[in-house]
């Protein structure tokens, strides 16, 4: 096992050279493999045929053009084997080493019916032009051995370019899963900020339109609309930098985000008598729906100060086994009233409770003047409602 890393290696360092310069070593190798012959035996000048020379450089030399055209290679190889046998002063050797190359690379390079051509015909050539059964059949051998091998490597690197092809499909789906998940967190920082500062900037635009109006008549009622300004200011400049403090990488612990506890304080702050209501026993919620409830109701209560026109409002929080609903009603005109172009009120409340699982409904109170919004949130939320609103 310990052996397999210094394999890796020296497989990518081959890979990494050059094909001619590996083309023209294995040229030169099969070269110097079928002269050897012509050397290793004891002999004098003009011993053996200088014809047994050109032969085996004719079928040697092709195996450099071997991967440009393995086809015309392997056909310019196998060529001069026959003529071999011309001179009768020769080394008695089958000069196959340099065909056998060039059919593995045919088979490994090659379409499927070249291939299969090629094959055929090399193994009908070679029992054909062969002296003897013995080396037919070793010659055959051979033949389908080196074609296998070649198929084998070609299975193989196949193989290697679907993994390759696969890591960089599964990075890519990475790089996107991660940039999705960037968008849907400024999309939800978007609407956390929105739910913010509209609450904010509606609270403190309504006092400040009832304090010079009550100034001199009724200088306390005055001075408590200042106080809910600044209070609503400061309240607002406390979550955005906690928001803020959130996209920091360097900041330290996390300050909680609100939470039903929060209602009422949340109430509080409305310029209008507002009531909250709780029925039911109180269960757990997950933190996503715990926010989720606070900035519906705030969302809520900001739009009936926007556009409702209404004396009072109500926040009723109903507890069952299944589901808490969250109920905001006021008694307001604004049911007839159409919410500004492109704004982010109602869609908001909506892509909130689709992420936790739940359903909005919105419209014209039943029996009476006003408007309300119902939001009912499961819960154990449906997975496949909470991928449709993260989708979103």
């Amino acid at each position: 096992m310990s052996d397999l890393p210094q394999i890796a290696r020296l497989k990518a360092r081959f890979r990494a050279l050059p094909p001619l310069q590996v083309d023209l070593t294995l040229a030169a190798f099969v070269l110097a493999v079928q002269l050897s012959p012509f050397f290793g035996e004891r002999w004098t000048s003009g011993a053996w045929h200088w014809w047994g020379y050109v032969v085996v450089v004719a079928s040697a030399v092709p195996l450099v053009w071997r991967r440009r055209a393995p086809v015309a290679t392997l056909v310019l190889s196998i060529c001069p084997v026959p003529f071999y046998d011309l001179a009768d002063a020769l080394p008695s050797q089958p000069i196959w080493y340099s065909s056998l190359v060039c059919l593995y690379t045919v088979a490994a390079y090659s379409s499927r019916w070249p291939r299969v051509a090629m094959l055929v015909s090399t193994l009908v050539g070679g029992i054909a032009l062969v002296g003897s059964s013995e080396t037919a059949v070793r010659g055959t051998v051979c033949a389908v051995a080196a074609y296998a091998i070649g198929r084998a490597t070609a299975t193989s690197r196949a193989y290697a370019a679907a993994l390759e092809e696969r890591a960089v499909q599964l990075e890519r789906e990475r790089t996107l899963e991660a940039e999705r998940a960037a968008e849907r967190e400024r999309a939800r920082i978007a609407r956390d900020m929105h739910d913010i500062l509209a609450h904010a900037v509606s609270l403190m635009v309504v006092q400040a339109e009832a304090g010079p109006v009550v100034v001199r008549s009724d200088p306390a009622r005055a001075e408590a609309a200042f106080d809910a300004i600044a209070t609503a200011g400061r309240d607002a400049m406390a979550q955005l930098r906690r928001m803020l403090g959130v996209l920091k990488e360097d900041e330290g612990p996390r300050a909680p985000q609100p939470t039903i506890a929060d209602l009422p304080a949340l109430v509080a702050q409305v310029p209008l008598p507002v009531s909250l209501q709780a029925h039911g026993t109180p269960r757990p919620l997950r933190p996503d729906a715990e926010v989720a409830v606070y900035r519906i109701a705030q969302e809520s209560l900001t739009n009936v100060v926007k556009h409702a026109g209404a004396s009072r409002a109500e926040v009723t929080l109903r507890w069952s086994d299944e589901a808490l609903t969250l109920d905001v009603a006021d008694d307001g005109a604004g049911a007839g009233l159409a919410l500004p172009s492109g704004g982010n009120g109602l869609i908001g409340i909506r892509e909130r409770a689709a992420a936790c699982g739940g359903t909005v409904s919105a419209g014209p109170r039943a029996g009476g003047q006003g408007f309300e919004v119902s939001v009912r949130l499961p819960l154990t939320p449906d997975r496949d409602h909470v991928r449709q609103g993260v989708r979103r």
